[in-house]
């Protein structure tokens, strides 16, 4: 993933903080053939290097309901020290694998795969401090004009929306850095 080869080139100098951004915080049913064609769109950051593994949806899954239950599980991983790990294979089983990531057995399978403590995750799970913490997130991130993910938010604000290139991010940084914005 392109910001974590960011993140490992300049963890001297700067810290990144993954947040939560609910695209759909409600739950919605969605219609399978729609959907699919929808992601039809996974293409573009599929073309990029590193950019992760994607497959149009071809599993008879639902599709997500909606955004709240990952960013939950995402938070409860990040309580045993497996942020990285997790929402990385949370998102290879919905973009690659399509896998609906709302739904608690592909939660509870991904966490088994990584090898997490399940009791202890299962009680996370559960803690409604995580859903209160998501929705802190999310509000912070509406509040900031953010619009969609990803969204990178540079300092105390400059913003960069979309899937970007590596050299992107760096040269933001670069400049960023060299006018002691971060």
């Amino acid at each position: 993933m392109c910001l974590d080869r960011v993140e490992k080139n300049y963890a001297d100098r700067v810290a990144v903080e993954w947040k939560s951004f609910l695209l759909r915080p409600y739950a919605e049913e969605k219609d399978l053939d729609a959907f699919r064609h929808y992601t039809q769109s996974w293409s573009k950051p599929a073309g990029q290097e590193g950019g992760g593994r994607f497959r149009p949806w071809s599993t008879d899954e639902a599709p997500p309901s909606h955004s709240v239950p990952p960013n939950v599980a995402v938070k409860a991983a990040a309580r045993q020290g497996a942020f990285g790990r997790y929402h990385l294979a949370l998102m290879d089983a919905y973009f690659y694998d399509n896998r609906n990531v709302t739904a608690v057995d592909t939660i509870l399978d991904v966490a088994r795969a990584g090898e997490l403590d399940m009791e202890r995750f299962q009680t996370d799970l559960a803690d409604p401090a995580l859903v209160e913490a998501v929705a802190a997130d999310h509000n912070e991130a509406v509040a900031r004009g953010v619009t969609g993910v990803p969204a990178v938010v540079a300092g105390d604000g400059f913003m960069i929306p979309g899937s970007q290139e590596e050299r992107v991010y760096g040269d933001v940084i670069e400049r960023m850095l060299a006018k002691g914005l971060v």
